[in-house]
């Protein structure tokens, strides 16, 4: 049994089938999930995980080159803004709409519970050398 890192094994074998330059999303509960990505989903109820420990805990285990978010959440739920920014150096910001269609071309979606509106993010896996 693993002792640190992610515990959920759906979501740890999935992470260990990502590659450079594949994309994982990280999203709300409201988020459309696309058709053809792989989900997990951790949803539990409204707020559980949120969004940043789910976040925080997909940062420690990958190498991300890049990230892309809605441009409405910065005025719609300032703490994602503040979390991705602190998070993220070089976050891209798009219309909501553009980052749904971006989203079908990820490999992963990890679905939290969070309820607050434009929770979202686009993760560009990179590599450690």
């Amino acid at each position: 049994m693993k002792k640190a890192g992610i515990l959920n094994r759906h979501l740890s074998g999935a992470l260990a089938e990502l590659g450079h330059g594949d994309g994982v999303l990280v999203c709300d509960a409201g988020m459309p999930v696309p058709d053809g990505p792989r989900v997990v989903d951790l949803a539990f109820r409204a707020g559980v995980p949120s969004f940043a420990e789910v976040l925080d805990g997909l940062l420690a285990e990958l190498v991300v080159e890049g990230a892309t978010a809605a441009e409405e959440v910065r005025a719609a739920n300032p703490a994602a803004t503040a979390l991705l920014e602190s998070r993220l150096p070089g976050l891209a910001l798009v219309p909501h709409e553009r980052l749904k269609e971006l989203s079908a071309g990820a490999r992963l979606v990890v679905r939290t519970g969070e309820a607050r509106p434009y929770a979202n993010v686009l993760l560009r896996c990179g590599v450690f050398f």
